[in-house]
Order: structure tokens, then C-alpha cells, then sequence
């Protein structure tokens, strides 16, 4: 039988991004690498890699573990997973057990706490695993953003943010990856979870958010054009309350037929730039999601109209504008870009629908010289997840793709409710705290803005 050898034993201090090297074993056994690839104290994101390294296929694998108590896996993708008690099992799913001479795979799971596996055995036969040498890197390392501080807060760090190239850069000219969350339609949220400056300050404080999107529902009843003060007042908490926290905020006219409310939107966003434009804060997102329509002679005139409003007061914050088909065609955008400065485009995905031929789209726009900010975002289906699945190997393909090239994003959603996209369960308080109260894709969306 076949053995595969696992890291059994790794200090927590060494908890780093990176894949760590397994002792040599005989050729005649297969091999699991074992990594941590990201890492926030209180838990972490790991991952094992599966590779025959024997002259046959092999055609199945199961890896099994301890964590000791006080930590436990709270997702896993890419293999199937059983629990009894502190001991865990993953084994092969139906498309990743076949592997030829030399291939690999990888599984990867969520860890609460910071215990490390122990105990591995691999299709029944006892790992053993000594002390991992000095990891070696196998992949080339992104260009890094600019990292945080040890105090402060993200405004303190940053400052006034502006359109470098194909990049966001701070005020001393590095390059800067925003990550944070949006806010469900304001309209429709279950409770002000958004805007409560306890919550945000809580996010800021233990989800290292650095933007939050307030995304204010413009057509449907209830919102924007039916109560106008009501949206608004919700708008300007929001941001008032990341001026007080020090963190960055997306005002989002968060609308599909904004083309046919353009006059309004030029008046709420003039109001608002006199009003706030003077802030290094505020991040204007003008027309949320256009439909099918065209770029060149529905949604760029629309925006070139908006932009010039902004523009009569708020000379240098950046404005994101939202692309054709739901935010996706950013590549008809890159075609015709919208003149001015500080400028990003919007594109949107949801993993479980949306994959590697819409980032072909967006790393179309990116060689056209375009600078991408995908302010929505989740590992579900399009609609946000009301079968309530997750994909995560897909969202980690993204968010691995935003980090490459500096894409700030923001996660799609905090609220209450059944789907995939709900960040936040039954019972979770307005005030923030929300550690035992995540939901669907929220602990991947938080391990990574960690």
C-alpha cells in the first residue's frame, strides 16, 4: 500500500503563507505537502497537496488527522470531509482521486484556532513527519501591495487614495489592495447593521476591513426615488461613520436602469461631492450593475455626465464605474474608456457562475490600461446564493487573481438570511461580534480580508 506522508508536527509560529516541504520519502511512495496560506491568530487557512510521485497511477487517496481541543475545521473544499470527535477524514472526490505519475492535488479547509493536524494517517497507514525545512517557493510572488502598519487605521496608513496605472497606489505612491464588504440594498437590509459605527469599528478591528460599500437601493419601492431622505440619511451615516472609524467608504447608486434616472444621480452625487468630496475617504460607484445595454451609447454618456458633476467639486477621489451586462463586460469598457483621471472600472463575479473566461475579460481591460475594482463579489451563484452552495477552489481562483494584480474587492453581503451571500446568521447583533455568527461564505470572505 502506497503511502502518503504528511506534516504532523508545525510550531505555531511558523503559521506563514507557503507551501512547506515534506522529508524525502522513498520513490516508491507518494507525497502530501501540507501549508498554511493565510493565517490571522485566532485561525487559519490550510492547505494539503497530493502528489503521486511513483511511475503508476494511483486512482484514490484518504488523509486523516487530529487537531487538538480548542481547534476544529470549519469548512473544507476539494475533498470530501467526515468528523468524529477531534479526528478528521478527507478523502478523494470523484474528479480529483485519479493521478497519474508526477500530478497533484489540493484540498483545503478552514482551521478555528491555532492547532496544527497530528496523528495523520493516510489510507490507513501511521504518518510520521519531522521538523519542515526552510519553505522554498514554488510559484512567483505578485508584485505585494503596500502592507499595513502595526496601528492606526486605513485611512491613517493611506491617505488619499488615486489611480496608478492599472492600480490603486496610496499617497506616497504604493500600490494599495482594499479589502472589505458591502452592505446588503439599504433599502431591504434586515436590520442597520451597516450603519452602526460599533459594527464597523468591530470589522475594522477584528476583520482588518478597510472599506465598507454602502450600496443604497435606487429603483425598487422603498428606495432611493420612492423615499429619497430615508436613503440618503442612511448614506451619509455610513459615511460618517467610516470618517469617525478611519476607514474607507463606497457610495453606490446601487441601480440597473440608472440611465433612466440620470438626473437625479448627477444631483446626488454634485450634492454629495460638494458636501463630502473634500474627504480621503469616499470612493463614488455611480451605476451599480448596467444590464445588456450598450457601453458607447447608454452607460459611458451616462457616466461621463455623472463623472463631470463629481468632478465641479471633487477633483481627485476615485470614481468606479459600473460596466455592461451586470458589470462584467469590462472588455467594452477597455475598448472606450470614459476620459478623466482617477478612474477604475467595476466587474463583478459570483464563483460558482462566473470563472476563468471572465477574467480573461478582465485581464483584457487590464493590458488596455484599465484599473479594475471589483466592488461585489461571492463564492455562490449569481443570485447570490439561494441554493445556499458555496464554491471556494472557484473564489479562491479570484481572489488569488485579484491579489496578482492589486484588485481591491469588496464581498456581497452583510445580512441576515438563507443565501450563500449572507454574511451573517440568525441572532447576530447590530453591534458587531459577529465570531460565532458567520454564514455561508462569510468565514472565507473574512480569512481573507485577514
Amino acid at each position: 500500500m502506497r503511502t502518503l506522508r504528511l506534516v504532523t508536527s508545525l510550531a505555531v509560529a511558523g503559521l506563514l503563507a507557503g507551501a512547506v516541504a515534506v522529508a524525502a520519502t522513498p520513490a516508491s511512495a507518494a507525497t502530501a505537502v501540507f501549508s498554511v496560506t493565510n493565517n490571522w491568530g485566532s485561525g487559519y487557512q490550510g492547505q494539503v497537496t497530493v502528489t503521486n510521485n511513483t511511475t503508476a497511477q494511483i486512482t484514490s487517496w484518504r488523509v486523516e488527522f487530529d487537531l487538538p481541543s480548542g481547534s476544529s475545521v470549519s469548512q473544507s473544499w476539494n475533498a470530501q470531509q467526515a468528523t468524529s470527535g477531534s479526528r478528521y477524514t478527507f478523502t478523494n472526490l470523484s474528479w480529483n482521486g485519479t493521478l497519474a505519475a508526477g500530478a497533484s492535488t489540493s484540498f483545503g479547509f478552514l482551521v478555528a484556532g491555532s492547532g496544527t493536524p497530528a496523528n495523520c494517517t493516510v489510507n490507513g497507514t501511521s504518518c510520521t513527519g519531522g521538523p519542515p525545512p526552510t519553505p522554498t517557493p514554488t510559484t512567483p510572488t505578485p508584485t505585494p501591495t503596500n502592507p499595513p502598519p502595526a496601528s492606526g487605521t486605513p485611512v491613517e496608513w493611506y491617505g488619499q487614495l488615486r489611480v496608478c496605472g492599472t492600480a490603486m497606489c496610496d499617497r506616497n505612491g504604493a500600490r494599495v489592495q482594499l479589502r472589505g464588504i458591502s452592505s446588503m440594498w439599504l433599502n431591504w437590509e434586515t436590520a442597520p447593521y451597516a450603519e452602526n459605527l460599533s459594527a464597523l469599528t468591530w470589522m475594522r478591528d477584528n476583520w482588518n476591513l478597510q472599506v465598507i460599500r454602502a450600496a443604497m437601493g435606487v429603483e425598487p419601492a422603498g428606495a432611493y426615488l420612492s423615499d429619497p431622505v430615508k436613503a440618503r440619511t442612511q448614506v451619509e451615516t455610513i459615511i460618517n461613520n467610516a470618517v469617525t472609524a478611519g476607514v474607507y467608504v463606497i457610495v453606490d447608486w446601487h441601480a440597473h436602469e440608472a440611465q433612466h434616472n440620470q438626473a437625479e444621480a448627477v444631483a446626488f452625487f454634485g450634492d454629495l461631492a460638494r458636501r463630502y468630496g473634500n474627504l480621503p475617504n469616499v470612493i463614488w460607484e455611480p451605476w451599480n450593475e448596467p444590464l445588456q445595454v450598450s457601453w458607447t451609447g447608454v452607460i459611458k454618456p451616462y457616466h461621463q455626465a455623472v463623472v463631470s458633476a463629481i468632478r465641479a467639486a471633487d477633483p481627485d477621489n476615485i470614481v468606479v464605474l459600473g460596466t455592461p451586462t451586470w458589470s462584467q463586460d469590462v472588455d467594452a469598457a477597455a475598448a472606450s474608456p470614459v476620459a478623466g483621471t482617477n478612474l477604475m472600472y467595476t466587474l463583478h463575479f459570483y464563483s460558482c457562475t462566473h470563472g476563468a473566461s471572465l477574467r480573461a475579460k478582465g485581464d483584457t481591460a487590464i493590458r488596455a490600461g484599465l484599473a479594475l475594482f471589483v466592488t461585489e463579489w461571492g463564492a455562490s451563484n449569481a443570485d447570490g446564493g439561494l441554493d445556499g452552495r458555496a464554491c471556494l477552489p472557484e473564489a479562491q481562483a479570484w481572489v488569488d487573481w485579484m491579489k496578482a494584480n492589486g484588485i481591491s474587492w469588496t464581498a456581497w453581503k452583510l445580512d441576515v438570511g438563507t443565501d450563500t451571500t449572507n454574511l451573517l446568521s440568525p441572532g447576530a447583533p447590530v453591534t458587531g461580534g459577529w465570531n460565532n455568527y458567520l454564514h455561508g461564505h462569510a468565514p472565507f470572505v473574512v480569512a481573507n480580508m485577514r
